[in-house]
């Protein structure tokens, strides 16, 4: 048995249940765990606090899974849990149309374990050496409680890199999934918007489409009646979509990447949306400069970046990105008209990414009201002992 004692001062978040031990609040280690092995976490007085699965390569050396002594991490362990996860989603499972994430890592207890669904297709991302070294488990349960056409594995995420794992992505089990138009979640357990959009889970960004902002899409969808639309990042044109069915008069769709747009094009002809739309290929920042000089208003900007920080030295940089492009959009809104704007960089809180609009705000001279906080769809819930799962926030603005 490997044994991990944490520094006196340390044992409180574990107590409280949070899943993270970092290198720095461990005092000791008895015995040589490999890489993903199971150990034991223990306050100095010699208390049992925890069990969880150790990192050799991350500065999160052990990620907590139970806080129950009498709980063995195994198979039976894997399996329960993923069944607990898929069962508070089943309202999603009627339709075979619909995709969803079943797992969302440390929320649902699996820490490193993402699986999201695609009609009778799965997708997994094994994100630490814990779920990389049960890969067949995973697969087997799976296989076993959902009984999919196929398993796709796209373990092809930057912090494979921290856990000093290689880059996997390819078929685990089953048929390889088609590229195929399915519809996001609503909170309702019925599909978002009413709309579909074309998924390929072997190349596409994250594992097919943004899961995540279904519900967004449907509720900043509502503020374009009629509207003039700019839609930045617009990958592949979730808000577009949602736009032109509530009825938007014009959309321009920008992004870095040519088939993105393409494939927005297609997600646009798929649902028969007539709405006059306007495909531009560049960077946003100086897309939006560019409309500034030109004098282009719009009602409604609706900006969605990547993740501008992925470590903490990232954040100075982040937020000066995230009040630049921030900015450059409040000069091109109509008075009255709506700012959508978001950031899923979870180390940007949803207070500080307040504090970079209004600081925006105050710099472009506009009155800013924000009229809805957004965050992640329902099927990535936040674990109250784990905030660090609320990555994504978003505000709809009235800006004057």
């Amino acid at each position: 048995m490997v044994t991990v004692t944490v520094h006196s001062g340390r044992e409180r978040p574990i107590i409280q249940r949070h899943p993270w031990v970092f290198s720095g609040a461990i005092a000791s280690v008895r015995g040589n765990p490999a890489p993903g092995e199971v150990v034991e976490v223990y306050s100095q007085d010699g208390s049992w606090l925890a069990r969880g699965f150790w990192s050799s390569s991350s500065q999160l050396r052990v990620r907590l899974a139970t806080w129950d002594a009498t709980q063995p991490l195994d198979e039976t362990w894997l399996r329960d849990t993923i069944a607990r996860a898929v069962s508070g989603r089943e309202r999603w499972l009627i339709d075979p149309a619909i995709a969803c994430r079943l797992v969302f890592s440390e929320s649902d207890g699996l820490p490193g374990l993402i699986i999201d669904r695609y009609g009778c297709y799965l997708v997994i991302q094994l994100l630490t050496q814990a779920m990389a070294v049960r890969a067949e488990q995973v697969v087997a349960a799976l296989v076993d409680l959902l009984a999919p056409r196929g398993i796709y594995e796209r373990s092809d995420a930057d912090v494979r890199e921290k856990e000093d794992l290689p880059i996997v992505a390819g078929l685990r089990w089953g048929e390889q999934p088609p590229r195929m138009p399915i519809c996001p979640i609503s909170a309702l357990g019925q599909m978002a918007t009413g709309l579909r959009m074309f998924a390929d889970v072997t190349t596409g960004q994250k594992t097919g489409i943004y899961l995540d902002q279904a519900i967004n899409h449907a509720r900043v969808g509502a503020y374009c009646n009629g509207a003039e639309v700019l839609d930045c990042f617009s990958y592949a044109g979730g808000f577009a979509l949602a736009a032109a069915r509530a009825g938007a008069c014009r959309i321009t769709l920008v992004d870095a990447s040519a088939d993105a747009l393409a494939l927005a094009g297609e997600n646009l002809r798929l649902n028969k949306l007539t709405t006059s739309a306007e495909f531009v290929v560049g960077d946003a920042f100086h897309i939006l400069r560019q409309y500034h000089n030109e004098r282009r208003q719009f009602d409604v900007v609706i900006l969605d970046p990547p993740k501008f920080a992925y470590q903490q030295t990232h954040l100075q940089r982040a937020t000066r990105g995230y009040k630049d492009i921030n900015l450059q959009a409040l000069h091109l809104i109509r008075p009255g008209g709506i700012l959508a704007t978001f950031s899923c960089s979870g180390l940007v809180s949803a207070d500080l990414f307040q504090k970079v609009v209004f600081g925006a705000a105050v710099d472009a001279g506009r009155d800013v009201q924000i009229l809805e906080r957004l965050t992640q769809a329902p099927d990535h819930p936040v674990l109250l002992s784990f905030p660090e799962a609320e990555y994504l926030k978003g505000f709809i603005c009235r800006v004057w």
